[in-house]
């Protein structure tokens, strides 16, 4: 069984060099394949693939151009692996799958260093450090959470936020199949609360909390700090830049704090999908939602985006395929907010507003969202994302 780690590194100040040099240059190669392809479409010549491209960098365009040598300055296989990744992108968007490849840009910090395993010696472990290719030892923020025996296949790093990461992708033995121990659970995702089970179990709006709010409104300040800095830039004369360094500082902190919102609601979403399938249950319901959808209400938008409902369900799909449950799959137009769980009548007047659902043939009373998850637990009709 294959499975990744993301660690936090500390490199020295060579080796961080070295990471950023090696990111500037898979930056400059994506996009130099981008603009070629560009040009041999509107030029009417054929479209150049990844090894094409391969050959003359290395062979005709570094010989002709000799100010472009610093690019054989970094590792080889970080920069091929820059462009296997941009001839992806132009796969994928002519199967329809995506749009065009956009130019990479400095400032987003979205570029990443791939390092395979070529010799035995090239990943290795100690109790604080890894061994990374063409980098050497670097030290780890935290050690005892990627386990010792893992065999390391190969290694992305990236940079976020002026950190530095790796994901190694390791070989561990696969997880032992959990025999159920409880029945069923149906998950209602919702923005009051971020999930209700049909146990009764209820899981708050984290966003919702005074942490995450203070987080908020620092990150406003520091926003409006940085919005200033362009401002005052305007009045200006041409090329005359006083508040570069300080601006570059600014955009850091904000970084920062956009960073620990994430590493907050992401660790949150972890717990909850830990606590489930400890809990060993015999399968998984959650309701396919139209977020696309939701997400044109400007009034709900912002608040839905926060609730990452897409990458807690990724989360919980990659647990349960690793341990064996069924993770079901209701679909969109399911009425299972106006469905008594009693009785099975439908409510048809049932409005957003409306909190306690009260059913007017057996006159049960519950709370709307509680109901809902009991009937997408008792429902019938279904996709299964993972399957036993």
């Amino acid at each position: 069984m294959k499975r990744a780690y993301k660690l936090e590194i500390k490199p020295t100040k060579e080796q961080r060099e070295k990471l950023i040099r090696t990111f500037g240059v898979c930056r400059y190669v994506y996009n130099m394949y981008i603009a070629t392809n560009r040009v041999n479409y509107e030029e009417g010549r054929k479209f150049m693939s990844g090894y094409d491209f391969s050959k003359w960098l290395n062979n005709v365009h570094t010989k002709q151009n000799q100010q472009d040598l610093w690019i054989k300055t970094v590792s080889s296989k970080a920069v091929k692996q820059a462009i296997m990744n941009a001839e992806r992108a132009y796969k994928n968007f002519f199967k329809g799958l995506s749009k065009h490849p956009r130019f990479k840009k400095k400032a987003r910090q979205d570029v990443k260093s791939y390092f395979p395993k070529n010799n035995k010696t090239d990943f290795a472990l100690k109790r604080h450090q890894i061994k990374i290719p063409t980098i050497g030892w670097v030290t780890l923020k935290e050690f005892r959470y990627l386990p010792q025996n893992a065999i390391i296949k190969s290694g992305t790093v990236s940079q976020k936020a002026d950190r530095f990461y790796i994901s190694v992708l390791c070989e561990v033995p696969e997880c032992e199949k959990q025999t159920p121990e409880s029945e069923g659970i149906g998950i209602d995702l919702g923005i009051k609360d971020f999930a209700i089970m049909s146990n009764g179990k209820v899981y708050e709006n984290i966003n919702k909390t005074d942490k995450v709010r203070k987080l908020e409104k620092r990150l406003k300040q520091a926003q409006r700090k940085l919005s200033r800095s362009y401002e005052q830039n305007k009045f200006k004369k041409a090329g005359e830049n006083c508040y570069f360094n300080n601006r570059q500082k600014q955009i850091c902190r904000v970084q920062k704090l956009h960073q620990r919102l994430a590493n907050i609601r992401e660790n949150y979403h972890k717990n909850i999908v830990s606590v489930l399938v400890k809990t060993k249950p015999a399968f998984i319901t959650l309701e396919e939602l139209n977020v696309r959808g939701m997400m044109k209400n400007r009034h709900l938008s912002k608040a839905i985006a926060k609730q990452g409902f897409f990458h807690f369900r990724t989360k919980l799909q990659m647990k349960c395929e690793a341990y064996g449950i069924e993770l079901r799959l209701v679909h969109r137009f399911y009425p299972s907010s106006k469905l008594c769980s009693c009785c099975g009548h439908k409510k048809v007047d049932l409005t957003l507003k409306d909190r306690v659902y009260e059913c007017v043939n057996c006159h049960a009373v519950l709370d709307r969202d509680l109901n809902a998850s009991i009937n997408l637990k008792q429902a019938t009709e279904y996709a299964l994302l993972v399957s036993v």
